[in-house]
């Protein structure tokens, strides 16, 4: 199933973070990636993030998973809305329509959150502060388009949902299955399910804040300063007032902080690190019994396919030359001649087949392997690889 017509240069060119887009059915073969009895399953596991969204008239609740089995039993006639995070990290078919959108950054994508709703179920209007697909995978759903909002937009009181006490919708669609939606970053909106057995799934895009970016990299920087490092000023000089911070002891005093701040070596290392840490790091991904270096080399003369676990994040940043830094699940690899070109690939491709590689690349790998980052794969098919 690929996203077949769809131009992803002039898309990038006219709407992306610009305006929404609504795209009729662009797959070759749409088919939901996943059930909706599938979908309940997975919200009733403890590492399954998951919410239960009821409405009655004006009021509003919401109840986190994991749920239980009967829960969905006792459900009234009342709107409801199954929402469960990151399905692609369990569901191969819904990791795979990932491979669609690559045209943004790796290091972009945050996860696939698939919703099931009852006629008439939905979150209510609010807005993102990131980019969203939204694509109908089963039934259908109305969308309302409203306007753009920010932190000082009015919101209803609610403990669990950012719901806007001011929505005006100035656009309209009803989404059938395979049809798609683009909502920019700010952008209110409003989907309500139109009919039962309403399935639509959201692929959301990180987008860190400039408050995130610099306490996060100020608590980095601060696990390495020394407190030996500290302001000087030899050659004091006299100054009329002893009330008046300088402006020649501003300087020095700022200049401490951009230098640290400033080396764009250290800030990638970081950044790449941070960014391709997993949404959820607590679940334990790696293969029962530790791999060797020889289950690598039979597994590449086996031409078994390698794939990467779609809850594990590849990055990589180029350090001149053959030289790059790879980074995969909050882990950095250095790799040179012989490596980068492997890392490059697995970045590129979530499933290849290797020729030979040399001895560095086999340590890359098993490294990788053994962090439950990739994993081989007999005959392409889950369930049947080198971890056992």
């Amino acid at each position: 199933m690929k996203l077949s017509h769809f131009d992803p240069a002039q898309f990038l060119a006219t709407h992306w973070q610009r305006a929404p887009l609504l795209i009729r059915n662009p797959w070759d073969d749409w088919q939901c990636p996943v059930e909706a009895d599938e979908l309940a399953g997975l919200a009733c596991e403890p590492q399954v993030e998951a919410r239960l969204i009821e409405q009655a008239g004006a009021d509003w609740a919401v109840e986190h998973g994991p749920l239980a089995e009967e829960r969905f039993a006792s459900l009234g006639t009342n709107p409801w809305t199954l929402l469960v995070q990151a399905v692609d990290h369990h569901v191969p078919e819904v990791a795979a329509l990932l491979a669609s959108f690559r045209f943004i950054p790796n290091w972009r994508v945050d996860d696939v959150m698939v919703s099931f709703a009852s006629d008439g179920g939905g979150v209510g209007p609010h807005f993102d502060q990131y980019d969203v697909f939204l694509i109908q995978g089963e039934g259908r759903r109305r969308w309302q388009i409203g306007a753009m909002c920010d932190e000082n937009s009015p919101l209803l009181p609610h403990g669990d949902l950012k719901l806007l006490r001011d929505f005006a919708a100035t656009e309209e669609f009803v989404l059938e299955p395979g049809d798609m939606l683009y909502v920019p970053p700010g952008v209110s909106h409003n989907g309500i399910a139109f009919g039962d057995d309403c399935m639509t799934l959201s692929i959301g895009f990180r987008a860190p804040s400039r408050a995130e970016l610099i306490g996060d990299l100020s608590d980095h920087l601060l696990e390495d300063l020394s407190e030996d490092d500290r302001y000087a000023d030899p050659g004091l000089a006299l100054q009329a007032n002893p009330g008046e911070i300088g402006a020649d002891a501003l300087d020095r005093l700022q200049a401490m902080v951009l230098e640290a701040l400033g080396d764009k070596q250290r800030f990638a290392r970081w950044f790449g690190a941070a960014s391709s840490t997993r949404k959820y790091p607590d679940i334990d991904w790696r293969p029962e019994e530790p791999l060797g270096l020889e289950d690598i080399r039979e597994a590449i003369e086996q031409q078994m396919e390698l794939q990467r676990n779609p809850a594990s994040r590849f990055a990589f940043v180029r350090e001149g030359g053959d030289a790059l830094m790879l980074f995969v699940d909050g882990e950095t690899f250095e790799c040179g001649a012989e490596t980068s070109a492997l890392a490059e690939a697995i970045c590129a491709n979530d499933s290849l087949t290797l020729d030979t590689v040399s001895d560095a690349a086999c340590e890359l790998l098993l490294a990788l392997c053994n962090m439950g980052s990739v994993a081989f794969v007999d005959d392409g098919e889950d369930g049947d690889d080198a971890d056992g």
